[in-house]
């Protein structure tokens, strides 16, 4: 009898999994009918099999030899790993009964935890029956893929294990507490980092989580803000509503600044302090900057606010002022230039001016040097003068001497860098500036290393989109999504848009939606082109978007536009028989143009 109940079970639980493969990307495919055996008839090949039997204990992979950290290699294809994920998705949904969002996010979110599964099992009949098998035989400890899915590493997560706990659902606080903070709106995979820093907020009965999250709305803050805050400051749910939150909110309103402008100047990759905030406002008030002017400071650069160090900022305006230079003047220094009152810049260009004060530099020219380097002042940290005399045996004297002549010069001996790429480094971060990226900021970084040129090259490139028709805001946009829209020369770019409108008869605002076509290989998309227009004179495919003839694989590309023509492959043989043949002759006439020139180099060779 209880053969049969299993057997009608397994039938429905098939049926229903049938309809559920529609929807996943990779649906398991039972090579052979899943016939529940007695257990104790049940064989699976396992390594180090004979362990098994001597210690019957979930499998656990924190220990695993995976580095973490890292990305999972390679050794499983995309396909096992893919079939893995679908056991481990049907495993907890329909053996463990999590709910279905929690078993898909778990199973597609945890590749180290995937990975070592599949190194546990011999695959001889595919990771599909091995894995449904030996998650029968042995129980898993569902909280490793559980805290992976939030965006914890293994490292990261094994000391947050529970000590005497396997099943996910055995902690009903820790779920429901999660569960809050998901419908919520907060993004699973930065949970991790709220539990890791304030692991105590998923200990809450029912019903507190949600009260704390509303607190923070009736201070006048949008539900979207109020995720960044506390997925950024996870600890702000512990305890009562943060004083010092209230404090910076009320600040900014007087300063004439909303509530959720906080949101944008937050990231989830570094932590705050709320009190430093407060006295950095504080400072400025007691310096004599006015409620406008401060409004003005922080939504020009908010990292002043947001990672500024008041012991940094008190000094430098105490050594601007000592300099010379009036508050209206500091000012005015200030709004052309806010970054350096964020991070290490400000920490840059007061030990600037404590380097020219030291040498015996003159109020007045201090005051000409720093309103006209201070961009590239602030952009390193500086050698103390001693050591610049010790090594080039020069005097304050000669440093002064230098200083008049050629300011770059003596910037140059003094800095920590060379200036040739401190140079370089300010111009491109000058031209990003301009795309609207904040000074020292990740976005800033990251774009630092993906846009590839000096900075007037850069302009230089942008300005030739401009003048090809496009907005520049829509290209501001367009290139901040995709970099390596600048990182071909000026020619190439021209080349390109003159082919999209004279050869593929598209209009230049193509490109605002579709900025990878400025990617593509020319000779690429002239061949790929040909063969469409080719089999619309045959009428064997309807019009298609440009992207999706340029954009997809080679192999899709030969599937959907020439082998659907009887003729297909031979014109399309034919075409890259041509192509290839005009590229050599190119490559040859190049050759020789070369060799020649060598030639008549030779030829004036003086003797």
């Amino acid at each position: 009898m209880i053969f049969c109940i299993t057997q009608s079970r397994v039938c429905y639980i098939s049926v229903l999994l049938s309809k559920i493969n529609q929807y996943l990307p990779s649906p398991v495919v039972f090579k052979k009918p899943l016939i529940i055996q007695n257990p104790s008839f049940t064989t699976l090949r396992l390594r180090s099999f004979s362990s098994f039997i001597d210690n019957p204990k979930a499998i656990s992979f924190t220990e695993s030899t995976t580095p973490s950290n890292s990305l999972v290699t390679n050794r499983f294809s995309i396909s096992a790993q893919r079939e893995a994920q679908d056991v481990l998705f049907y495993y907890l949904r329909f053996t463990r009964n999590f709910e279905f969002m929690d078993a898909e996010h778990i199973s597609r979110n945890s590749p180290n935890f995937i990975h070592n599964l599949l190194s546990k099992i011999e695959s001889e009949q595919g990771p599909t029956y091995s894995l449904s098998k030996f998650l029968r035989c042995r129980p898993i400890n569902e909280f490793e893929p559980f805290f992976e899915s939030l965006g914890l590493s293994p490292s990261e997560y094994s000391s947050l294990l529970p000590q005497n706990l396997l099943f996910l659902t055995d902690d009903h606080m820790l779920l429901n507490n999660f569960h809050v903070l998901c419908n919520y709106g907060i993004p699973r995979v930065k949970i991790g980092r709220m539990y890791k820093e304030a692991t105590g907020i998923f200990r809450y009965e029912d019903g507190v989580m949600d009260l704390k999250l509303r607190a923070y709305e009736e201070l006048g803050l949008s539900r979207s803000t109020v995720i960044k805050l506390v997925s950024c400051c996870p600890l702000l749910l512990v305890g009562s509503v943060s004083k010092e939150v209230i404090g910076v909110i009320d600040k900014l309103k007087i300063l004439g600044i909303e509530s959720d402008w906080i949101r944008g100047s937050l990231s989830g990759k570094m932590s705050y302090n709320w009190n430093r905030m407060i006295d950095i406002m504080d400072f400025l008030d007691k310096v004599g900057f006015t409620d406008e002017q401060q409004g003005i400071l922080f939504r020009k650069n908010p990292a002043i606010l947001t990672e500024g160090s008041t012991m940094n900022i008190h000094v430098l305006i105490a050594r601007l002022l000592k300099s010379g230079l009036k508050l209206n003047d500091i000012f005015s220094l200030i709004m052309q230039n806010p970054q350096i009152l964020a991070g290490k810049c400000a920490k840059n260009l007061w030990q600037a001016v404590r380097f020219l004060s030291k040498i015996g530099t003159e109020i007045g020219d201090m005051t000409k040097i720093i309103a006209t380097h201070t961009r590239l002042l602030a952009s390193h940290s500086w050698k103390a003068p001693g050591t610049i005399m010790k090594k080039m045996e020069f005097k304050k004297d000669h440093l002064q001497q230098i200083l008049k002549e050629d300011p770059l010069k003596l910037i140059s001996l003094a800095s920590k860098c060379k200036t040739s790429s401190a140079s370089k480094h300010m111009e491109k971060g000058t031209f990003l500036l301009k795309l609207g990226y904040l000074e020292n900021s990740d976005e800033m970084e990251k774009a630092l290393r993906n846009f590839r040129g000096r900075g007037d090259e850069l302009q230089e490139r942008f300005d030739c989109l401009v003048r090809a028709g496009l907005d520049s805001h829509e290209v501001s946009n367009m290139v901040k999504r995709s970099p390596q829209v600048l990182n071909q020369t000026k020619d190439m770019i021209e080349k390109k848009i003159n082919f999209l409108r004279n050869c593929l008869h598209y209009p230049v605002e193509f490109l605002v939606a579709s900025p990878s076509y400025l990617h593509c290989n020319m000779e690429r998309v002239k061949l790929r082109f040909t063969m469409y227009v080719w089999l619309l004179e045959k009428g064997m495919t309807k019009p298609k978007a440009l992207s999706t003839i340029y954009s997809c694989s080679d192999d899709r590309f030969v599937k959907h536009f020439v082998n659907i023509h009887p003729n297909g492959p031979s014109v399309w043989e034919s075409l890259n028989a041509s192509s290839a043949s005009r590229l050599k002759k190119l490559a040859t006439s190049d050759v020789n143009l070369a060799h020649q020139g060598n030639q008549e180099m030779v030829q004036v060779k003086p003797k």
